[in-house]
């Protein structure tokens, strides 16, 4: 079996391409993200019930928000709706967010918003137009922030800007077709793969999601579906395909679930059933269908992981969560200060609350560990874990894992046959406790591991108590 070379790279307990075993009890466990406080509430003329298809990223200093503004109106004879627009919002923390005052468009009787882009002047792009960071080497400096945003009738537009701020088209036809597009579709330069990729909305056998490629931007493969392990277990709305900014190799979505039932007696004892019965007078799954947020990983950007249990739940009876549109998950996770003093920092996560309905709609921020997203679990009887063979570089061996009072992890390395070698052995292993972000790792003769790099090895942990979500050499 040849080794898998992982050098100084994180690697994380999210799949079996590293892993080649759980024994005992250890399993892969998904976790849950935090309910926080509320980033924004969406109360300005030109925000209203029907934002949502949300961006956040990292840029320097700051952190930049990117969503759509639009007002729906629900009634017995139908809905109202307004123009939709483009809005911006930024931050110094990642958690406190304002509007700045930009003047650029007029909307709703005043140029003091935070409008970037305006259906009026831009057309379908403003629906759900998804902007990102350029960091290709070598970008024109005026388009260092490219973005994609389109529906089934015009296609998907390039845009490009050198602010973040003023944008512009990159071609005046679209440049990519095929899809239905109406939701949130997003592009982004994998460094590892050394290309663009998108991911876009269309229907296969009901709402799914198609990749394609590009190397300029501007001409794109054929988008194809994307392929599931153990199978795609639920209609997806919105995708949030992003390279893990900690591991780029691994690229993790966020999907948009969307269950439609038929109406029946649960339906009826869901939060504001007057109102839900006023959506369904227009069609039926406005009060019957519900969204939660997934989870998803990929090491190709073609077939992926998928966890069928939910990441974000609408929560117990939230009153403004259960509706078809709430639990849309922003594309972007981003590290924020812990609320605890003392302690590290965090990744913040954000979705949708109060979607299209008669209040203004809200953004509710999520906090997770950083690599938190899955463990390999054992409980206090223990488990163990076997990588596949592999290579690295480095002289110590770190590890992001929590454990009980009781609780322990252990580390043994062994050759590529599996077995220990003198010096790392399970007996000679120091028992660890706690819990950290960067743990190394120790022996009886200390945690230099030098002496095996570059060599093939395994890496056997066994765990009591415990959660493992990451390790890395360095």
């Amino acid at each position: 079996m040849k080794p898998v070379e992982i050098g100084s790279r994180l690697e994380l307990l999210i799949d079996d391409a590293v892993v080649e075993r759980l024994e005992g009890g250890a399993t892969l466990r998904l976790h849950q993200p935090r309910r926080a406080d509320v980033a924004l509430v969406f109360d300005q003329q030109w925000e209203g019930g029907g934002v949502n298809y949300f961006t956040v990223f990292r840029d320097g200093n700051r952190f930049r928000m990117y969503y759509r503004g639009s007002h729906v109106t629900y009634r017995f004879d139908g809905y109202r709706d307004s123009p939709q627009v483009t809005c911006y919002a930024e931050s110094g923390d990642g958690i406190n967010w304002e509007r700045p005052d930009l003047g650029l468009h007029e909307v709703a009787g005043t140029q003091h918003n935070n409008v970037i882009l305006t259906e009026e002047t831009d057309g379908p792009v403003c629906h759900n137009f998804s902007p990102f960071r350029d960091d290709r080497r070598g970008v024109p400096p005026e388009e260092r922030y490219k973005g994609l945003g389109g529906s089934h009738r015009s296609g998907l537009i390039a845009y490009g800007s050198a602010d973040g701020i003023r944008w512009s088209k990159l071609s005046e036809t679209p440049v990519i077709t095929k899809g239905a597009f109406d939701s949130q579709n997003l592009a982004f330069w994998d460094s590892v793969a050394e290309t663009y990729r998108a991911y876009v909305r269309d229907f296969g056998e009901g709402r799914d999601i198609r990749t394609c490629t590009s190397a300029d931007f501007r001409t794109w493969t054929e988008p194809e579906f994307l392929s599931y392990t153990p199978g795609r277990t639920s209609e997806l709305y919105t995708n949030q395909v992003q390279p893990y900014y900690r591991a780029p190799h691994i690229l993790m979505g966020f999907p948009t679930r969307y269950v439609q039932r038929p109406w029946q007696t649960a339906t009826d004892y869901l939060p504001q059933p007057e109102y839900r019965r006023l959506r369904s007078s227009r069609s039926v799954r406005e009060g019957a269908a519900v969204t939660d947020g997934m989870f998803m990983t990929s090491r190709d950007g073609e077939h992926f992981q998928i966890w069928p249990e939910s990441f974000i739940r609408p929560g117990l009876w939230d009153r403004g969560n259960w509706f078809y549109g709430d639990n849309y998950q922003a594309l972007g996770m981003i590290e924020t200060p812990s609320s605890r003093e003392g302690a590290p920092r965090e990744l913040s996560l954000f979705a949708t609350e109060s979607c299209l309905q008669r209040t203004p709609g809200r953004l509710r921020r999520f906090t997770i560990r950083v690599d938190g997203f899955v463990s390999a679990h054992a409980p206090l009887s223990g488990g163990e874990v076997m990588t596949r063979p592999l290579t690295f570089s480095g002289k110590r061996l770190f590890i992001n894992y929590a454990s009980g009072a009781a609780g322990s992890v252990r580390v043994e390395i062994q050759d590529a046959d599996g077995h220990a070698i003198p010096g790392y052995t399970l007996g000679e292993a120091e028992e660890f406790f706690g819990d950290s972000l960067e743990q190394p790792v120790h022996w009886k003769q200390g945690a230099d591991v030098s002496a095996l790099e570059g060599k093939a090895v395994r890496l056997h942990f066994v765990l009591a108590d415990a959660d493992l979500y990451s390790y890395r050499f360095w």
